[in-house]
């Protein structure tokens, strides 16, 4: 009963659309019947879909992924002709045999009783309305449909290469997002994904020696214990006994489970009652996979102290997949892994609860927002855990290598159309953290923690887009940051600030150190500078176009901010209270937090002393 209140007030909080937000609502009811000799199932899906847009549509979509695992599908020759192919995805697809492949066929579809016109186009399925669906209506889809089970590829499938079962994700036609910029009907070629908010029933009837974990609830435990119970098939020509798992999802975007006879499971408990789940093979690695329980409790202690708590009382840690991937209360890693690497790819994965299945940005279009904001919080996490582990570092370097490559693409880039594997995967992962990380430099360090956990209590469930995300840390800050948010994610402009040169006034006993921007993407500064009496000063030059400036942050003692330099100026000149020959050292941002391209001119004095000229 307290579940259903909760999901009934969150729906409601989300479809009210106070000031023309809106998004759309489902419901979906699913029987599947699955084979474990064939790999193939039959599924039955009734789907109650809700028009909460302020458009008339005539038309829906479904995603159909398993198409994509067939040789020529779209994901098969793109990974063929990119410069700098998936490894693990190659030109595996086209040696696919026909009992490997993956599909999706529709047997029959209807709108509240009425036969459907549909056409498959890829991994897309088109169909046209009997009845178009108004603003605020309800309409009830249901659905036949058979699907096989691919060999394992990528993220979805079955006996993958530590020989798991299935890692059923993408598995079932799946209602394609309908929001402000209309549908997202992008074909799978691999890459990201979006969902509509709801929730999931879904039953699953599979031979009784395997045991199963899933997004959602189990809700009959007492028959799918392992070695308790069993029923035969509701479907006749199914033979041998099985049981029937029943999971029920509230409010989430998806829904995924991974099957296997061997699994072993573990379990840790949150002091909040969250409970979390381990399956694994035992012979693994059962040292590593043994010790994750309680690693698992540390790392959502930790986000849910500082990022925002995780409302579900269930979370599944399962081994499957090619490598790690998230979806709603679960994820798939592989599990022969040291104990450091299976530790590090939990932390990864779990943490996409909260910007993937919580806040669940569009991917497609901003996989910065979902890969980045995760990779911040999961440095964030391993160093809490690990305080020898030096955080974020490893993205300014991937950064760094991608400019000088001369490969980088703006992060406005839809996920599908980046050139190469290595643009998108640094824009995304990389990127997004630097976004994160050096908003902290603009901001301060305490307001963008402040902002993270605003922006997750006010946009979870939501949607957000970069707009809503850099709005909050504005409301936080007092400051503006859209020229930030623009020059970041909209262009390849840099960041390069250097000392020019110091010179020293005789007659006022002042030091002016002019500085210049050589790159096109300006920014705040923060100067350090060190006096020879041991003395310290940190003096802090905002933008104009901020309309403020940061205040201190921790350890900045002595802490002053001079005159906003316009962007449009090359050169500032700052002017000290001393003489050059009390000065120890000057430098732009020690904290590194700025991706400043070349940093060899942010200190003075350099090796040389070139940067020095006096009267």
């Amino acid at each position: 009963m307290r579940v259903f209140i909760w999901c009934s007030l969150i729906l409601s909080s989300l479809t009210v659309f106070g000031q023309g937000y809106w998004q759309q609502e489902v419901a979906y009811e699913m029987f599947i019947d699955m084979n474990v000799k064939t790999n193939q199932f039959q599924g039955n899906q009734k789907l109650k879909y809700t028009n909460h847009s302020p458009d008339t549509l005539t038309q829906v979509f479904y995603h159909l992924y398993f198409n994509a695992f067939q040789p020529n599908s779209m994901m098969d020759v793109r990974s063929r002709l990119i410069e700098d192919p998936d490894r693990r995805v190659g030109d595996r697809i086209l040696s696919l045999k026909e009992d490997e492949i993956g599909y999706q066929k529709i047997d029959k579809l209807t709108q509240d009783g009425k036969k459907l016109k549909y056409q498959v186009e890829g991994t897309i399925l088109e169909v046209e309305l009997a009845k178009p669906i108004l603003p605020g209506q309800t309409t009830i889809f249901e659905m036949d449909f058979n699907a096989q089970v691919p060999l394992q590829v990528r993220r979805s499938g079955r006996d993958n290469k530590e020989g798991i079962r299935y890692s059923m994700t993408q598995w079932y036609p799946k209602m394609v997002e309908y929001d402000y910029q209309g549908w997202n009907a992008n074909p799978y070629i691999g890459r990201e994904f979006h969902g509509v908010w709801g929730s999931f029933d879904v039953k699953i009837s599979i031979d009784k020696s395997y045991v199963l974990g899933g997004t959602g609830y189990v809700k009959n435990p007492e028959v799918v214990q392992h070695g308790y119970g069993s029923g035969k098939s509701n479907f006749p020509e199914t033979q041998g006994e099985k049981i029937t798992w029943h999971f029920n999802a509230p409010l989430v975007h998806d829904f995924a489970w991974v099957a296997d006879p061997d699994f072993k499971l573990t379990t840790s408990t949150l002091d909040n009652g969250t409970v979390l789940h381990f399956l694994y093979q035992p012979d693994t690695n059962y040292t590593a996979w043994d010790s994750l329980p309680q690693y698992g409790k540390r790392i959502f202690e930790i986000m849910n102290a500082n990022f925002g708590e995780y409302p579900y009382k269930q979370y599944t840690v399962a081994q499957g997949g090619d490598g790690g991937m998230e979806y709603p209360m679960l994820t798939l890693i592989t599990g022969k892994r040291s104990k450091g690497s299976l530790i590090g790819v939990t932390v990864h994965e779990a943490n996409h609860s909260w910007y993937q299945h919580l806040l669940a940005t569009n991917e497609a279009l901003y996989p910065w927002m979902d890969e980045g904001f995760t990779s911040y919080a999961s440095d964030f996490v391993m160093h809490e855990l690990f305080p020898t582990v030096t955080p974020y570092e490893g993205s300014y370097r991937s950064y760094y290598s991608l400019v000088e490559s001369g490969k980088q693409e703006a992060l406005t880039t839809h996920a599908d159309h980046y050139e190469t594997n290595r643009a998108y995967g640094t824009a995304s992962y990389s990127m997004g953290l630097i976004f994160l990380h050096q908003l902290g430099y603009i901001v301060g360090e305490e307001v963008l923690m402040r902002s993270m956990r605003r922006y997750f209590a006010e946009w979870k469930y939501k949607h957000p887009t970069p707009n809503d995300f850099i709005r909050i840390v504005e409301k936080e800050s007092g400051l503006e940051l859209t020229w930030y948010l623009e020059q970041w994610i909209g262009t390849t402009s840099t960041i390069d600030y250097g000392i020019k040169w110091l010179q020293e006034n005789d007659e006022t006993d002042k030091t002016h150190v002019i500085l210049e921007r050589k790159g096109k993407l300006p920014m705040p500064l923060d100067i350090k500078v060190v006096y020879k009496d041991g003395k310290e000063e940190w003096i802090n030059i905002p933008l104009r176009i901020m309309r403020g400036e940061k205040i201190a942050e921790k350890d900045m003692e002595k802490f002053s901010v001079k005159a906003d330099w316009p962007w449009t100026f090359p050169t500032y000149e700052l002017i000290l209270d001393c003489e050059d020959e009390d000065i120890e050292s000057i430098e732009i941002d020690p904290s590194k937090r700025m991706a400043d391209i070349d940093r060899s001119n942010n200190i003075y004095p350099k090796k040389d002393d070139t940067m020095f000229k006096s009267n």
